[in-house]
């Protein structure tokens, strides 16, 4: 992943008390709209993006927040409680679009922005989309789907998820006091107990995290129980019946080993989406970690950027 650290986060005031963590990079006089980038589950902005963060704000104004609870965001209830207490611990995607909305008016950004979404980010950036058309200008969805786990593969092996987190209590709270623990902790009490294909590709993830500061303070400033519930919500995120209709110009970036989100599902997304821009990379889930990421990212977003001069002349 590369040891250097991530711009700092800040945090801005939601509505019910919440607070949203957000890195803001580039300025806001930048040519062309604003770069929203959403992250995958498990991760947060510095952990997804750190490796294009310098080349997007060479040329782009970026914001990259923590979905909620994750890192530095508060859960959806408004309480961010303890990082153990499971009470209200709900992870929405639909709510998630409605924070990015509110985000995007406290930080006083009237224009449409290119989502970037990765992974669950990539839902979200879909639910944007559907929920607030006229804030998006284009999108650019990484390593994602429009129906993650279809009816086919069954609905609920992933809602299982939350039963496994309060299973796991004890062991995150000893990740909580003890950061440096995380990996084998994560791998014992958690990983080897999910369904496959998640605990294959988690477990290829947790390989890859290096024993770095900044990486570790990401991780454990989770609150887990809405972590995990968002993998309930992924279970259940179904957008076929109107992905059609998306009509902003979009790229998919699609891994191509993927075990999270098989290639067949990006496949469907692509193929349900009207002639998007369509970028391979030779990787995993995890392919936002490598170096050769950023210039996929650009190139996404630079053919995301011509359809949108495209449109206007």
């Amino acid at each position: 992943m590369g040891l250097r650290r991530p711009p700092k986060s800040r945090q801005i005031d939601l509505s019910e008390g919440r607070r949203c963590s957000v890195r803001i990079l580039g300025t806001n006089d930048a040519a062309g709209p604003p770069i929203l980038l959403l992250h995958g589950w498990f991760a947060s902005a510095g952990l997804n993006w750190h490796r294009a963060f310098a080349e997007l704000s060479e040329h782009h104004f970026v914001v990259a927040p923590d979905l909620p609870g994750h890192a530095g965001t508060t859960p959806q209830d408004g309480h961010r409680r303890s990082p153990l207490s499971s009470k209200r611990s709900r992870f929405d995607i639909e709510r998630s679009a409605d924070d990015i909305a509110e985000l995007l008016d406290e930080l006083e950004i009237d224009q449409p922005v290119i989502v970037v979404g990765y992974s669950l980010g990539g839902m979200v950036a879909q639910m944007l989309w559907r929920r607030y058309p006229e804030r998006v200008a284009g999108l650019v969805l990484g390593a994602t789907s429009a129906a993650p786990v279809p009816v086919s593969r069954g609905r609920l092996p992933l809602a299982g998820v939350m039963q496994v987190a309060r299973g796991a209590t004890d062991a995150l709270d000893r990740l909580t006091h003890h950061p440096r623990r995380l990996a084998g902790d994560l791998h014992k009490n958690l990983v080897a107990r999910l369904p496959s294909p998640l605990n294959s590709a988690l477990d290829s993830a947790l390989r890859e995290i290096p024993s770095v500061h900044w990486v570790l303070e990401e991780f454990t400033s989770h609150h887990w129980p809405t972590v995990l519930d968002a993998g309930r919500a992924i279970a259940h995120f179904d957008a076929r019946e109107w992905i059609g209709d998306i009509d902003v110009p979009t790229s998919v970036i699609m891994t191509e080993r993927d075990t999270l989100i098989p290639l067949e599902q990006q496949e469907a997304m692509v193929a349900a989406l009207d002639s998007p821009h369509v970028e391979t990379m030779d990787a995993g889930h995890l392919a936002c970690v490598r170096s050769d990421f950023a210039e996929t990212l650009l190139s996404s977003c630079r053919a995301v950027k011509r359809g949108i001069a495209a449109n206007l002349a």
